[in-house]
């Protein structure tokens, strides 16, 4: 009786017949804290801002330090690293005035 009731509700259309449309769920305040890339970016910027202004005393700077290390992806933390050694790094440079209006 209750499946007769859905089939005759569906119609004729198998679920597998309709079509379903692919967007971005909206925004769910229970979520709020689901995407933490901009944390993670800030807080290892903010690690090696640290790092500059305490003459490389890793000791001052451990909390940054685990926190990236907590919301980074390690693949990302890797890549930032080898770009920093290559001096390639998009991100903002310790010692070096942040640039305004370039986004």
């Amino acid at each position: 009786p209750l499946e007769q009731g859905a089939q005759a509700h569906r119609g004729s259309r198998s679920l597998a017949d309709m079509e379903v449309k692919l967007e971005t769920a909206p925004v769910d305040k229970r979520f709020t804290n689901t995407n933490q890339a901009r944390h993670c970016y800030a807080y290892y910027n903010a690690y090696f801002q640290c790092m500059y202004e305490n003459n490389e005393d890793e000791s001052a700077c451990f909390e940054l330090k685990r926190r990236y290390s907590s919301l980074c992806p390690t693949k990302w933390t890797e890549t930032w690293n080898e770009q920093r050694e290559a001096g390639t790094y998009a991100g903002p440079v310790p010692g070096e005035p942040p640039l305004r209006g370039k986004h």
